[in-house]
């Protein structure tokens, strides 16, 4: 918060925030229940967590009951019981037209609040493959928190909806981005992750930064410091070459490499001072 831009820090108000890779919506969250606003885009291109922004929004209740069944049956089983319902839960989840999109998202919330560390992972066939992770009492959900999440998202201004929620690739947004704009963008980092978002997507979408850049929006970009494991490595540095780049502290748990845990410095990219 404390690196938005002056006026929108000052007021308290923006016109239109957008967030091409919202993921939990920390961020995105904060801001609409702590800003006003007139319009806000989020995106992200995992369906089966965009669901779970949508069931929140409509189907808040239902999903509270499923959730709760779900726990009561989830404390009444010893260890090894507690485990082959995590499983299950898993299969069904990665079988997704198998069950309803309310079920769907009580399995997403279920298996993130039992699984190893709260992490989200797939294998290449898309499937979510995390271990279960011994919790013998999770939280699992906060009723109030939801109601409140739904209410949010369902935010009306004469009739319109102030909250738009899309699920695409991040160029999606774009339409919606103009020289009153706000963008977070808070990618897959790099060099922790494997995979579909590589070296090369970092490419394309520095040059989707600079394209709404163009536009005149304010743009703030979040990565992983790849100096944390090589002074030398001026990857971001070099791609976002013009711009300010700033390295803030930031506390890791989950890295695929044990140096990325702890504290360490992540990047804040932004196109204004």
């Amino acid at each position: 918060e404390e690196n938005l831009p002056e006026n929108i820090k000052r007021s308290k108000t923006f016109e239109t925030y957008v967030e091409p890779f919202v993921g939990a919506g920390a961020f995105f969250i904060y801001l609409a229940s702590n800003y006003e606003f007139d319009r806000i885009i989020i995106n992200d291109l995992n369906y089966k967590l965009i669901n779970v922004y949508k069931v929140i929004k409509s189907n808040c209740e239902e999903l509270i009951d499923k959730l709760s069944k779900m726990r009561e049956e989830y404390l009444q089983y010893d260890e090894e019981q507690q485990k082959e319902m995590y499983l299950k839960v898993r299969d069904e989840f990665n079988n997704w037209e198998s069950v309803d999109k309310v079920k769907q998202a009580a399995n997403f919330i279920f298996i993130n609040k039992t699984c190893f560390n709260g992490l989200y992972r797939e294998n290449q066939k898309g499937g979510y493959n995390v271990p279960w992770g011994q919790q013998k009492n999770p939280s699992m959900y906060d009723e109030e928190q939801l109601r409140s999440m739904s209410k949010l998202l369902n935010k009306k201004e004469n009739g319109r909806e102030k909250i738009v929620i899309l699920n695409g690739d991040y160029r999606k947004v774009q339409d919606y981005i103009d020289d009153k704009a706000l963008v977070y963008i808070d990618p897959p980092y790099r060099p922790v992750t494997k995979g579909g978002f590589n070296s090369d997507a970092q490419r394309e979408l520095s040059e989707f930064y600079r394209d709404i850049n163009s536009k005149g929006a304010k743009v703030m970009l979040s990565n992983s410091d790849p100096k944390n494991l090589d002074d030398n490595d001026e990857f971001f540095d070099n791609l976002y070459e013009g711009f300010n780049i700033q390295r803030v502290s930031a506390s890791r748990m989950i890295n695929s490499n044990g140096k990325g845990r702890g504290n360490i410095t992540e990047i804040l990219v932004r196109n204004y001072k």
